[in-house]
């Protein structure tokens, strides 16, 4: 980049499709920039969020083949968590690493940069520490493992810091589950067979990610302006992924990185993120050697501002 510019202009898909992963389910995908150039796959949160168009302006598109997908169950994939009676039990972290891989072998990679954000990068790493041989380098952007203690603090710990907003979010469930894992009790109100009772936990559980991911001073209601389609399919995958803590016990995937303790990667995080504090890019960090920490001050859950710059960075050095 080198001229001050946050990120690489807007592009457009050279190459589109929805593709069979099996169990009935159907994702769509996409390809940009060069399709001769180094393939890149791009990994967006959530669980139950979708790619999105500026996902693709961190890579330089002279130089790489941009691959974006949604994952099983959201975006434009099919079918639709969004809607209740969508089976979940063939949608886990494991799922997802297979359709990777089939998207891998559909498009005919061989190795690809992987760049994931926020759950992204738990996806990312558990598909690396799987599949390593397949992984050119990474670039991880609000680093989190989904670990018990993480889903604790991110629905119980960090209610310190909004007490207010925590408040509603607690008495969002019925009394008698308060004082426990309030994943399990949103999940249990998601899954109720009257409407209104699931659409109210969605809306709850979406302006409680509203609230813990704003460090500014106006309110930022992303997740509530979400369709309710897409925040139904928000928070039944969130809190499908969280209750079973993405499928690993508790430090795999930090005790697993001497997988991929070799592959080139960058590590950045917001010194000021209180959804997923800094500490566990910071414990990665330690177990692996080829990888760079950037903790950036002043930025919190986020992917843009210096963030970004430090991104599309790590990605011009990656396929340099």
């Amino acid at each position: 980049m080198g001229q001050g510019r946050e990120w690489y202009p807007p592009i457009e898909p050279y190459e589109s499709g929805m593709l069979d992963v099996g169990d009935g389910n159907s994702i769509y995908w996409e390809a940009c920039g060069n399709p001769s150039g180094f393939p890149a796959v791009a990994l967006h949160g959530g669980p139950g969020s979708s790619s999105k168009p500026g996902m693709r302006r961190y890579f330089d598109p002279q130089r790489y083949r941009i691959v974006l997908f949604d994952q099983r169950g959201s975006g434009r994939s099919t079918p639709h968590a969004g809607d209740p009676s969508v089976d979940l039990a063939v949608n886990t972290t494991d799922h997802l690493i297979a359709d990777m891989e089939v998207l891998r072998t559909h498009l005919a990679v061989d190795r690809w940069v992987v760049a994931g954000w926020s759950w992204g990068t738990t996806l990312a790493l558990a598909y690396a520490e799987r599949h390593p041989e397949r992984v050119a380098a990474m670039k991880l952007t609000a680093v989190t493992t989904t670990t018990p203690s993480e889903v604790r603090w991110i629905t119980r710990d960090v209610g310190r810091l909004f007490p207010a907003e925590w408040a509603r979010f607690r008495d969002g469930v019925p009394a008698a589950d308060r004082d426990g894992s309030l994943v399990d009790a949103y999940a249990r109100l998601l899954a109720d067979d009257d409407p209104g009772v699931r659409d109210k936990a969605a809306w709850d559980w979406c302006e409680w990610e509203d609230s813990h991911i704003n460090l500014g001073p106006e309110p930022r209601p992303w997740h509530v302006e979400m369709t309710p389609e897409d925040r139904m399919c928000f928070a039944r995958l969130v809190t499908h992924y969280w209750h079973h803590a993405a499928w690993r016990a508790e430090g795999e995937l930090l005790r697993d990185v001497d997988k991929i303790a070799h592959i080139p990667a960058a590590l950045i995080h917001g010194r000021l993120d209180v959804s997923g504090p800094p500490d566990i890019a910071w414990q990665l960090a330690q177990r692996w050697p080829a990888a760079e920490l950037h903790i950036v001050p002043g930025m919190g859950h986020e992917s843009g501002g210096a963030m970004g710059e430090l991104g599309v960075r790590a990605l011009d050095r990656f396929v340099a």
